[in-house]
């Protein structure tokens, strides 16, 4: 299963800038960020927690940001 992460894509440059940022902020390499954003690892519980408190996101966004499905074409 696939997620899409266009919405916290959106979060992270409207708070950042940009993505290179966001991974300095959250202490990865730019390659660590890219390789999550694009679903080839996972994201850890812990990451998500530290990600929301630095995007400003409740508990409440979590599913929204980070568990969204990715529609995909047949």
């Amino acid at each position: 299963m696939a997620f899409d992460y266009n919405k916290l894509r959106g979060r992270i440059v409207e708070k950042y800038g940009s993505q290179i940022e966001f991974s300095k902020a959250m202490d990865w390499s730019e390659r660590t960020l890219s390789k999550k954003m694009n679903g080839k690892i996972p994201w850890k519980q812990t990451d998500i927690c530290t990600a929301i408190k630095l995007l400003g996101l409740s508990e409440d966004d979590i599913q929204e940001y980070f568990f969204s499905v990715k529609v995909q074409n047949i």
